[in-house]
């Protein structure tokens, strides 16, 4: 399966060129299931993409001024966007670390917190992000980031909404400050 993702990746590759969007490819899997899916190849390598998303002073740089990772499985990644605050702060998103193969593969488990009603907080046990980072060559990645475990009704419309404009502000910024 691996294989081919990646041949269709590179045959879209070929066929645009190394184009800096962030294409929407979201869809439903066999299940029914939304899966809210974010596509974009950095002019970078496989390296210094992985270290983007695996180091403070490169998350500093796109995700949130104030960020700080523990990679390992169990450990997390905490940002703040107020650069006022502090990484302690009640404001500040923690995001668990599930797994991760290095350079391949990062699992993250979303927790929403109380900007989102109850009854989706209450159900958020299966909401996760996995994100892939694919090799093109020496000088381009392509990531992948899949949100998966989504409700359903219109209480998890509003958050797949919310996070379908929120990712794809947040992997612009990592497009336009990617060094």
């Amino acid at each position: 399966m691996k294989k081919i993702i990646t041949a269709s990746l590179l045959a879209i590759i070929t066929f645009t060129g190394f184009s800096q969007t962030l294409k929407n490819t979201s869809y439903k899997n066999q299940s029914g299931e939304k899966v809210l899916r974010l596509e974009c190849t950095l002019p970078i390598g496989l390296t210094e993409t992985w270290k983007l998303f695996t180091t403070d002073e490169k998350l500093q740089k796109w995700i949130a001024p104030l960020a700080h990772i523990e990679l390992k499985s169990g450990g997390y990644i905490l940002t703040n966007y107020d650069k006022s605050k502090s990484l302690s702060d009640s404001s500040s998103i923690k995001l668990p670390i599930i797994s991760f193969i290095d350079y391949e593969l990062l699992v993250l488990k979303v927790i929403l917190n109380d900007n989102f009603v109850k009854s989706v907080r209450e159900n958020d046990a299966n909401l996760q992000e996995v994100i892939q980072f694919i090799k093109v060559d020496n000088k381009h990645t392509i990531i992948v980031s899949s949100m998966i475990g989504w409700g359903t009704g219109a209480d998890w419309d509003k958050t797949y909404n919310f996070f379908e404009k929120g990712n794809e502000w947040t992997y612009k910024e990592l497009l336009k400050n990617h060094k």
